[in-house]
């Protein structure tokens, strides 16, 4: 019968996931600041490099995404063995929850973290659990305290969305270290690129067999559109992503992109720089008018009302001004709004709006 029909145990536990708004009534063209990406888009070389590959769209692209995975280990002295590509990092984190996840097992996160990371416990069958923060800062005493027999994947963002805040690699090190010995550390890295001189947690996944690492193209590389991701793990964790991971989960246009993307290092640094003049500035600016923000080492902050009311009322202010921003409720932080880091007019713009919101214009 149709109605015995029903699906796996933790599917129906899934809230859906709501990316960033992209429209608001009455403005053919917003100011979008919702979504973390890039104000200056994709480097030119990507742009070309889909111009030459879309002469192939008729072929199927590489199962062993061999040039891309070569690029990733010229530019930040990997090996190229140990890396594994994904439809954006969230593909790899995906695999890497039904790897070694599933019915009995749990899957631990801190409060503030990003909101697929229940999700992939859920789609795989393993327990969520949720571990407290510490003034919006990763506690690493807390995840360790949560840990038990049955812990599987700990995920920790570094640099954190959406508070933008990050640990330092010796507490990084030390949660790798005294974490149960079935436990894998999953070190999601998809600000990385924006905290000069962080390997992301690479140097701690040759050090040990329990941590891998994850980084995107979607944020300082601009290639959301394209969804490319990469994960750096023990050769034994990273060939079970592969045996489960489609063959053909990265397009033509989308390796191609990425290869020249990772390979232009002038872009990654004026990108990198033109983030942290414009973020530095509107957390001082914001600050000024009585919003707070943590320091953030990503390409948004975390605004800080006095309450969740005037939060919300900010955020439809700032709708009403053809700007959009991130409401963070659903991270357990309803009186915080998170605005990405746009270019240099976009900041003025979102200060000014806050400005007269707050009656100080």
């Amino acid at each position: 019968m149709a109605n015995d029909i029903t699906p796996q145990p933790g599917i129906l536990e899934i809230a859906l996931y709501k990316g960033g708004a992209s429209t608001a009534p009455g403005f053919e063209n917003v100011l979008k600041l919702s979504s973390n990406e890039n104000p200056l888009g994709a480097p030119d070389s990507a742009k070309e490099a889909v111009r030459r590959a879309s002469h192939d769209l008729h072929r199927y692209p590489s199962t062993d995404h061999a040039a891309l995975r070569h690029a990733i280990a010229d530019v930040w002295k990997l090996d190229a063995e140990k890396i594994v590509c994904g439809n954006g990092s969230g593909e790899i984190l995906k695999l890497l929850t039904e790897g070694f996840a599933g019915p009995g097992d749990e899957v631990l996160f801190t409060e503030h973290g990003f909101s697929m990371y229940p999700i992939y416990a859920h789609a795989s069958g393993a327990t969520p659990v949720i571990v407290s923060e510490r003034e919006r800062v990763v506690d690493v005493d807390a995840i360790l305290a949560a840990a038990t027999d049955r812990t599987k994947v700990v995920f920790l963002a570094n640099p954190a969305n959406p508070t933008g805040t990050m640990l330092g690699p010796r507490e990084i090190e030390r949660l790798a270290e005294e974490l149960p010995g079935q436990a894998i550390l999953a070190l999601d890295g998809a600000y990385a690129e924006f905290v000069e001189g962080y390997d992301a947690g690479a140097k701690l996944v040759e050090k040990r067999e329990n941590v891998i690492m994850s980084r995107t193209f979607s944020k300082i590389y601009g290639l959301g559109g394209l969804r490319i991701g990469w994960g750096y793990g023990p050769q034994r964790i990273v060939d079970v992503i592969n045996r489960i991971r489609g063959p053909f989960n990265l397009s033509v246009a989308a390796l191609a992109a990425a290869e020249a993307a990772v390979r232009d290092g002038a872009w990654l640094e004026r990108c990198r720089a033109e983030n942290a003049r414009c973020r530095d500035w509107m957390a001082n600016a914001l600050a000024e008018l009585g919003v707070p923000s943590d320091t953030s080492t990503a390409n948004f902050i975390l605004a800080r009302f006095a309450s969740e009311d005037e939060a919300n009322a900010c955020d439809e202010y700032l709708k009403s001004q053809g700007i959009l921003v991130r409401r963070v409720a659903g991270y357990g932080l309803p009186q915080c709004l998170r605005i990405t880091v746009g270019d240099e007019a976009s900041c003025r713009r979102v200060v000014h709006a806050v400005s007269q919101f707050k009656g100080q214009a």
